[in-house]
């Protein structure tokens, strides 16, 4: 299926940039009117994958994080944070809820659950050594005229 629109944005794993991210997805996807809680489930769930790169996948270095956006037929939303970070070794271990690399007493492990809640869809493929990518689906609504 061929995208109608879409849009790729690459910028260093800094946390300022987190919500520079996220107002760019936003930003990007108001063109298709979508309702206010959708945005903000859309908004939340990048920011949660920007915010694990930002964190995990670059530890001890600022790296390049991508953030892909592309919009299909029918409303359905394809959003991709891509890292070249130190990887995931066990991806389903690390979706499960409280799981954290991070120090946890300021990390809840809540990230993955968190993306899971708000959007339909989320995928994540890694590979330790070489970064990971989260593609975050969702399919707008119709707005009602």
């Amino acid at each position: 299926m061929k995208a109608e629109n879409s849009a790729k944005i690459q910028f260093d794993s800094l946390s300022a940039n987190e919500a520079f991210a996220r107002g760019a997805a936003a930003a990007f996807l108001a063109r298709y009117d979508p309702t206010v809680p959708q945005l903000a489930d859309i908004k939340t769930a990048v920011s949660e994958a920007v915010t694990n790169c930002i964190v995990h996948a670059y530890p001890d270095a600022i790296g390049p994080v991508t953030l892909s956006i592309a919009v299909y037929p029918e409303r359905l939303v394809k959003i991709t944070v891509t890292d070249k970070g130190i990887g995931i070794p066990d991806v389903e271990k690390a979706m499960e809820p409280l799981f954290t690399t991070g120090n946890p007493e300021e990390r809840s492990g809540l990230g993955f659950a968190v993306m899971q809640s708000f959007m339909d869809k989320v995928k994540v493929s890694s590979q330790p050594g070489k970064g990971t990518r989260v593609v975050l689906t969702k399919r707008l609504d119709e707005r009602s005229t």
